[in-house]
């Protein structure tokens, strides 16, 4: 059975977030910003964390680990990765 990667979520200022994802053999930080327009419009109801943690499952579903970039907005996933929006 293969585990998926755990995705930590921490709040550094508003808006500003830390995020580690370890899949058990490595770990990788990311610094990641979350407009409030687009919590509201995509969030539907999850707290920040859990939207951002979604956002993450996305994109490794589509990439590995390690070509997630390190430093990022979340409006950006959708220029890489059209279906986005309609996914979350």
């Amino acid at each position: 059975m293969s585990r998926t990667a755990q995705i930590d979520v921490g709040e550094v200022t508003p808006g500003h977030y830390e995020v580690t994802v370890d899949n058990f053999t490595k770990a990788k930080t990311h610094d990641v910003t979350l407009s409030e327009d687009i919590f509201l419009r995509l969030g539907k109801g999850r707290s920040r964390e859990d939207f951002i943690r979604d956002c993450f499952r996305f994109l490794l579903a589509r990439e590995p680990m390690e070509q997630i970039l390190e430093k990022f907005d979340i409006s950006d996933i959708s220029r890489h990765f059209p279906d986005f929006e309609s996914a979350l």
